[in-house]
């Protein structure tokens, strides 16, 4: 018998904290930077070179979280059978946090919940299996509530069903859990409805984090991978078995395996024994990939921070996608859906086959166990397809009123399986309905992400400072500049119109303006100082004096003393300890600073193991 049942799973998790009120204007530093492009296969570097997203409006940047963990109680929904017991959560982007086997945990569950730098929105966290969907990265939704609902399934047995609307593309997203009876696989139907009847660059990629141990090995059905690393080059080789094990990689790296025809859509992780967890999906899925953190210092701490508690040696990524890479967008036209199923559970096969020293052995051995699942996907595939549009029989969970606010101003038509309810509006999305009437009150102080695809009803709608400033943003995202500028000076004498003229000007009597008027917020503090460091250090001395006291501003600090010929209390600042929440991927600000201070110094202490993030070049 199935079952689905809403629980809580308690566990120790920092604050997500508050959305960042700045307009995100661009995109954090992306490390999907590709420099042999001239060297790849026409298709590949077309896909890469389309629909690259440059900002996550009208999503706000989720950056204030902590590291302060405390015992929380998160909303799970959970579906089990004899076999397999698989947990969700319905509040952090449907998450799939565990899938267990017959008393076995097949998937690296994180002890903690603790966000990380990341994501596309900053936010992100690590552990279970990750839906991204949109454009390359971790998605916008990955730290968001999603809708969630029991649907009855094709064999009566119940689906849980996640969706809502990812805001960048306007695409429906849509998660169909099913675990029949008697399966011992957990099948994901994913969907993804274009209501425009525009063409939408579409992105798909299933992360899965896997345990890694020295005995662990990846299959799948490749003999060359494009490899990417910090060098930022796509680069084709060989699948040797060296690169099929997780902990013999000194750095981190990706491997985007070239699939082979006629052997299915799969990529497993066994351990020494054989046994482990595999992903399969129908052909549309084609992509696949392994990622590893890599065993050098500053590999090890990122998986420590982000698993607080790191379990056992940490854990792999193996991943499937729409396309071959991730810095890839395939184009998804209007008013179609893209649909097709996955499989997650346990693969059992012989131990001296799965980790034989002969390749093909070894993937062809992984197929053949599989066999059985790979002819029966289609099949499954199918069956979930009676019920894609099955309408939901019972609300479990509300995510946003986004979708439900774009339906009053498109009229676009969407499933009856993903229904945008009115009543799933908040007052944050209520508060945008008199712009239909062609009026926005300026009722709060701090504006919302703007709703960029709105600018027409923006540029009609009765000036006030707040229609001024949401028309500056959405002229900044059209690529129209010198519009937005004279919309964010039309708006006034208010932080957040003064600060985008800093960004977009680059002259800082604005941002020093809009420090004055809001000294609290962090990000305003940090984005106006950093500026100032580079051109005009006294101006940043002033804006620093009555600064909070927040890590992100004492890294400034450490930055303004070497500036200004004080390594002494640079060092004194970093040798007190910065726990540095948001440090980025791909960025190592706190060593770099170390080693600026001990070389003005003339002095060679050891960078702290705590300040160690750096992945170096592969």
């Amino acid at each position: 018998m199935t079952t689905l049942s809403a629980q809580n799973l308690v566990i120790p998790a920092a604050s997500i904290g508050p959305e960042n009120p700045l307009a995100p204007l661009r995109t954090q530093l992306e490390a999907h930077e590709v420099e042999n492009l001239d060297e790849v296969p026409a298709e590949l570097r077309e896909n890469i070179q389309y629909g690259r997203l440059h900002s996550p409006l009208p999503c706000l940047n989720q950056d204030g979280y902590d590291r302060t963990l405390v015992e929380t109680s998160l909303p799970a929904l959970v579906l089990e059978n004899d076999h397999v017991r698989a947990t969700v959560l319905p509040t952090l982007g449907g998450r799939l946090y565990s899938l267990v086997h017959h008393g076995t945990e097949l998937l690296y569950r994180n002890p903690v919940f603790q966000p990380a730098n990341l994501a596309l929105r900053n936010a992100w966290f690590a552990g279970g299996v990750e839906w991204n969907v949109g454009s390359t990265g971790h998605w916008t939704g990955t730290c968001s509530p999603m809708h969630a609902a029991r649907v009855e399934g094709p064999d009566g047995t119940p689906v849980l069903r996640l969706w809502e609307l990812e805001r960048t593309r306007n695409l429906v997203t849509q998660l169909d859990f099913w675990l029949p009876e008697d399966s011992e696989y957990l099948y994901v139907g994913v969907r993804l409805q274009n209501p425009s009847d525009v063409d939408v660059p579409a992105y798909w990629w299933s992360n899965i984090a896997v345990p890694q141990s020295a005995d662990r090995r990846v299959l799948v059905p490749a003999d060359q991978a494009w490899r990417y690393g910090y060098g930022s080059r796509l680069d084709l080789i060989d699948v040797e078995p060296e690169l099929t094990y997780p902990m013999r990689h000194p750095r981190a790296v990706d491997y985007f395996f070239e699939p082979l025809a006629g052997e299915g859509s799969w990529i497993a992780s066994v351990d020494g024994a054989g046994r482990g967890l595999v992903q399969a999906s129908t052909e549309r899925l084609i992509g696949r990939k392994l990622f590893v953190w890599g065993q050098g210092e500053g590999g090890r701490r990122w998986q420590e921070w982000l698993s607080p508690g790191l379990v056992g040696d940490g854990y792999a990524e193996i991943q499937a996608g729409l396309a071959r890479t991730q810095m890839e967008h395939l184009r998804l036209p209007g008013n179609t859906s893209w649909s097709w199923l996955e499989a997650y559970g346990c693969l059992s096969m012989d131990a001296e086959v799965a980790h034989s020293q002969d390749w093909t052995t070894a993937r062809v051995g992984g197929a053949e166990a599989l066999s059985r699942l790979l002819g029966e996907l289609a099949g499954r595939e199918r069956e979930w397809l009676e019920v894609v549009d099955s309408a939901p029989v019972e609300r479990l969970g509300v995510g946003s009123g986004w979708g439900a606010l774009e339906l009053k101003r498109t009229g676009w038509s969407v499933s009856d399986g993903t229904p945008f309810d009115e009543d799933t509006m908040s007052a944050r999305e209520r508060a945008w309905l008199p712009l239909l009437e062609g009026q926005l009150p300026a009722v709060d102080d701090v504006p919302d992400g703007t709703l960029v695809a709105w600018r027409e009803l923006l540029e009609a709608a009765e000036d006030n400072w707040l229609v001024w400033y949401h028309r500056g943003v959405a002229r900044h995202y059209d690529g129209d500049e010198d519009g937005a500028v004279e919309a964010w000076r039309q708006s006034g004498d208010n932080p957040w119109a003064l600060r985008n003229l800093g960004v977009v000007t680059h002259e800082l009597e604005y941002y020093e303006r809009a420090v004055q008027l809001r000294p609290d917020l962090v990000p305003l503090v940090v984005e106006a100082v950093t500026a100032a460091l580079d051109t005009d250090v006294p101006r940043a001395e002033r804006m620093l004096a009555g600064a909070p006291d927040d890590p992100r501003i004492q890294l400034l600090r450490v930055r303004h003393a070497l500036e200004t010929g004080n390594p002494a209390k640079a060092h004194e600042l970093l040798a007190a300890g910065i726990q540095l929440a948001t440090v980025r991927e791909g960025a190592n600000p706190l060593t770099d600073y170390w080693l600026a201070a001990e070389a003005a110094l003339g002095t060679q202490r050891p960078v702290p193991p705590a300040y160690q993030f750096g992945m170096g070049e592969n």
